[in-house]
């Protein structure tokens, strides 16, 4: 049995057309699936919260998004582990 986690992100990043392609492709190509997902245009801001799970660890993804260019801050706000029958 594997342990799922499900986890809340908040990103912070540019009002760009290509962020929110960008993060989704990340999420995606490191194995995460997306549970979640709201979008807010705030202060000429976006900020992205996803709520996202996987066997993997959340710094994982955290690490990747934090690198891209328009993104100026991901925040972690919950974490919770499921076991996966």
């Amino acid at each position: 049995m594997n342990q799922l986690n499900t986890s809340t992100l908040e990103i912070h990043a540019q009002p760009r057309p290509e962020v929110m392609e960008r993060v989704l492709r990340v999420v995606r190509h490191r194995g995460f699936n997306l549970c979640a997902l709201n979008m807010e245009q705030d202060c000429q801001q976006l900020r992205i919260t996803v709520t996202v799970e996987s066997v993997r660890p959340i710094q994982q993804l955290w690490s990747q998004l934090v690198k891209l260019v328009d993104v100026s801050r991901v925040d972690a706000l919950e974490q919770q582990p499921r076991i996966r029958a």
